[in-house]
């Protein structure tokens, strides 16, 4: 079967913009491996009207709505390559099977990449986090910790403080110069010069730093700000063009989220720094009615 649009991605961003597609009457098939970036996560918060739901419940209910729709086709798998031009596309799975569509919908999401510290990865999306928007009420006027990772770490730092007391990690980098010292200490923000051991406490809860000194501090909450990396080369497979972030590249896309390849459209974290639910959501939602709209105003 060849499909009006092939959504790569069945999060956020993919399951908005597939059911868009469906509403409009069009057939989209959506493929999903499966591995949403939230999945360390047991609850979402911000996002209108579902605040403090758990995301997978969220992804679940999703799935169920979209696939009401008659036009609407799931394939379980990874999609690992994809070719052609508008209106005659090709998506390779990982199983050998090859599916057809006149649009494409890439939402395939990224990966973060953890810092190899013991203690860290079992407490991702949990007790170590990166978003305060999403997370940081939970932790309000609670000991919180920002791990220095890139010169961004600074500014964290600054921001995690509007939260609770902050420490900033340098865990073995340099000191910043006197002038961003001075802003840290105006925002009191303490710095932390030697080199982490590990995170401890009890399950995924976090209670306290071991630095390589011996020393322990005592921590609710470790921020980070990690790179990130897509999780497939499809975009640059079609030529869409992309740019470095100080975080991971991403793709370009306009107003619309139309990628620099024709009929080839991008949503979600692939696309912006920022990364939250609700923005993923707007993402797939107008790449999906900019898909329609260049469907139904095709050249014949």
């Amino acid at each position: 079967m060849r499909y009006d649009a092939i959504v790569i991605g069945g999060s956020f961003a993919g399951l908005s913009a597939a059911t868009y597609i469906a509403r409009a009457r069009r057939s989209v098939c959506i493929i999903d491996a499966g591995a949403p970036r939230n999945r360390f996560a047991t609850h979402s918060h911000g996002f209108l009207t579902q605040d403090g739901s758990n995301p997978g419940a969220l992804l679940a209910t999703a799935r169920q709505q979209v696939a009401a729709y008659p036009t609407t086709t799931f394939i379980e798998g990874k999609a690992i390559g994809a070719s052609g031009e508008l209106g005659a596309f090709s998506v390779t799975l990982a199983n050998g099977e090859v599916v057809e569509g006149a649009r494409l919908v890439l939402a395939y999401g990224i990966s973060d990449e953890l810092p190899d510290l013991p203690g860290l990865k079992e407490r991702w999306g949990k007790s170590v986090i990166h978003c305060p928007y999403c997370h940081g009420f939970e932790f309000s006027g609670q000991r919180l910790g920002v791990l220095s990772m890139s010169p961004m770490s600074v500014h964290q730092a600054m921001l995690i403080a509007e939260w609770g007391p902050t420490t900033l990690y340098l865990n073995g980098e340099p000191q910043p110069d006197d002038g961003v010292l001075a802003e840290l200490q105006k925002r009191g923000v303490t710095i932390e010069s030697a080199r982490i051991r590990a995170l401890h406490g009890e399950g995924t809860a976090l209670s306290t730093v071991e630095l390589t000194d011996g020393r322990m501090t005592e921590i609710d909450a470790l921020y980070i700000g990690p790179r990130n990396h897509p999780n497939s080369h499809i975009a640059q497979q079609l030529g869409c063009e992309s740019h470095e972030t100080p975080f991971g590249s991403i793709i370009q896309t306009d107003d619309l989220k139309a990628t620099t390849v024709d009929g080839v459209y991008a949503a979600g974290d692939i696309t912006r720094g920022a990364h939250s639910v609700t923005w993923a959501c707007s993402d797939g939602v107008m790449a999906a009615v900019a898909l329609h709209r260049s469907l139904v105003f095709a050249a014949p």
